[in-house]
């Protein structure tokens, strides 16, 4: 809610922690308030910066990368309509989470000199 500014946005998280080399992973529900096939799913996530669509992301892939992992992306069939996806999203929190996005933000002020 506070990182996308939406107070009001139903969000349900749990955090587990297992035994990983490195990294981070979530299973991701997601209801919209229109359909969404997979397939259009995919292709603006193809599109979009720092995401690598790959059949099954781990964090062991992930490790190492600058790019999210996401994938087993398809219909959540608990959601009407064709409303609701499921998919699932590997990154290496070490560079994506920490070094990198500060690196990111440092670049961003740079260019404001």
């Amino acid at each position: 809610r506070k990182i996308l500014g939406i107070a009001d946005l139903a969000v349900s998280g749990t955090c587990v922690r297992v035994p990983v080399y490195t990294g981070h992973s979530l299973s991701l529900n997601v209801e919209f308030s229109q359909p969404m096939s997979a397939s259009r799913a995919t292709e603006i996530l193809a599109r979009a910066p720092g995401v690598k669509l790959v059949d099954v992301p781990t964090p062991l892939a992930a490790a190492g990368t600058d790019d999210s992992l996401v994938g087993r992306i398809r219909q959540d069939p608990g959601v009407a309509d064709g409303r609701g996806l499921a998919l699932f999203v590997s990154g290496d929190n070490l560079r994506k989470g920490a070094a990198l996005n500060t690196i990111q933000i440092a670049e961003l002020l740079a260019a404001e000199l």
